[in-house]
């Protein structure tokens, strides 16, 4: 069995704005390749895991979706670091009904799990919502991390709670 490293996109991969479709919109955030180098490095499997409701709202296709992140792996591949697979929901209650694979629900997690043997126990997620941290504890894994740059979040069931990306490390490293 391999371990995986989860990572949201928005607010985690790259800054958040709203409904992101273009790479012309796209920023990295810092430290987003090191601590991936850094698991890559320790042989964890790297997926995303993205709530895309802006495709059930027509803010942006599926096509779009797939063309900036086809752009994400190649950027990432720029760096040495490979993407396994990037997983999206593209639904929202409100417009498509409940569904499995919305967060906090497991189940991008889950179909990753089964698609590439991922030891759930011993991987990581890291998000930077409630949901996101939700989603990796439903899937049954013991270590999340909390991103929040602007150190307002004050609780969260997540393991640890990080306003740098880098911290992560440090903090596996312990």
């Amino acid at each position: 069995m391999h371990k995986a490293l989860f990572l949201d996109r928005d607010g985690v991969i790259n800054v958040e704005k709203e409904y992101l479709y273009k790479i012309e919109d796209f920023e990295f955030i810092d430290g987003i390749f090191e601590v991936c180098q850094y698991f890559q490095a320790k042989e964890y499997k790297i997926f995303v895991v993205t709530n895309q409701s802006g495709i059930v709202r027509n803010f942006y296709t599926e096509e779009q979706f797939k063309e900036l992140s086809h752009w994400i792996i190649e950027e990432f591949q720029k760096k040495k670091i490979e993407i396994t697979k990037i997983y999206h929901c593209p639904h929202h209650p409100k417009y498509s009904g409940e569904c499995e694979c919305r967060k906090p629900s497991p189940g991008m997690l889950l179909q990753a799990a089964k698609e590439f043997d991922i030891d759930l126990v011993h991987s990581v997620m890291v998000g930077d919502k409630e949901r996101d941290i939700e989603a990796g504890i439903n899937a049954g894994l013991q270590t999340t991390y909390l991103f929040d740059e602007t150190k307002s979040i004050q609780s969260s069931k997540a393991t640890k709670i990080v306003s740098k990306l880098e911290e992560i490390i440090d903090a596996d490293i312990k």
